[in-house]
């Protein structure tokens, strides 16, 4: 073999490796590292046996009205994630951060992620701590699973307060969520190395490092777990299981909406429509991103607080 032409295939083979033991590196140190997390997040909040599984709650403050808390989809974290809009809230009200199966300290769940799964879940855990009687308060696709929960349980829920809430029919609603290839680029470690290039998601807000750090790391344990991962796809069967409902009409709701959301036709419409429905419904637009209790807790705060007390007038 000529020179020329062996030391192209050599130099052909040693490229070819290079992908190979990057992934190896990758793979090797997202195994070591993910062992290692594990004893470094720090418990929080308290366990609340819902029947063979456990579902963790932050429970802050006191007042005449209990506010609970859901989260979206695809939160990790979701009481820490929550935190600015506890502290808020908690000044003149009781405050329940649930953490539904597959999200934050909760266990995994042995059952598929239906809305009608996570609604029961998340009743029998407040059963368990003898709340009947509440405001639910969900951001995202936590507005999905209210929809359902208002038609099991019409009679414990006091208002319904959106953060940026879906709603039924929004546009691509339909679209699966892209879950394909996530589990395998997390054991290639690759999922690892994106978070930590892509920096801080949380800089500037009201977040201190010790919060920030466990958050990350709930989110590499959990964001790609089975729960989660059943959740994403599930997606679309809750939409659809929810296409046509509207809230009760005698349930007061209250719709925070980011004004930020330019990406979605007729966003702000679709929250006045589903408002109109209540005999006590109004949207509040508010400037900001997605999750606005980043950023626009303390409005969130206040404006919730108002409501509640005009429906006490009333």
């Amino acid at each position: 073999m000529k020179k020329p032409v062996k030391a192209a295939l050599v130099t052909l083979g040693i490229i070819a490796a290079i992908p190979v033991l990057f992934l190896a590196t990758t793979s090797t140190v997202n195994a070591v590292a993910t062992s290692s997390e594990a004893g470094a997040i720090t418990p929080y909040g308290k366990l609340v046996d819902i029947g063979g599984k456990h579902i963790n709650v932050v429970d802050r403050g006191e007042g005449a009205e209990t506010i609970v808390l859901l989260p979206g989809l695809g939160t990790s974290a979701p009481a820490l994630d929550f935190a600015p809009l506890i502290d808020a809230l908690g000044d003149s009200h009781r405050v329940i951060a649930v953490e539904p199966l597959g999200t934050g300290l909760s266990d995994q769940a042995d059952t598929p992620r239906t809305a009608d799964n996570i609604a029961r879940e998340v009743h029998s855990a407040l059963q368990r701590l003898g709340v009947d009687r509440y405001v639910l308060m969900g951001h995202s696709i936590a507005g999905i699973y209210a929809l359902h929960y208002s038609t099991l349980y019409p009679d414990e829920l006091v208002a319904f307060v959106g953060i940026d809430s879906s709603v039924p029919g929004q546009p691509g609603w339909d679209e699966p969520v892209p879950t394909d290839g996530l589990v395998a680029l997390r054991d290639l470690g690759i999922l690892r190395l994106l978070a930590a290039t892509s920096g801080d998601a949380y800089a500037g807000m009201p977040y201190d490092e010790e919060s920030k750090e466990q958050m990350r790391l709930l989110t590499t344990r959990n964001s790609t777990a089975p729960t989660m991962i059943d959740e994403m796809n599930h997606s679309v069967a809750n939409f659809s299981a929810v296409d046509g409902l509207s809230f009760p009409a005698s349930l007061p709701v209250l719709l925070f909406v980011a004004n930020g959301d330019t990406e979605t036709p007729g966003w702000l419409a679709l929250h006045e429509q589903q408002a109109s429905v209540s005999v006590h419904g109004s949207v509040i637009p508010l400037d900001g991103e997605h999750y606005l209790h980043h950023t626009r807790s303390a409005e969130i705060s206040t404006s919730t607080a108002a409501f509640l007390s005009g429906l006490s007038t009333r």
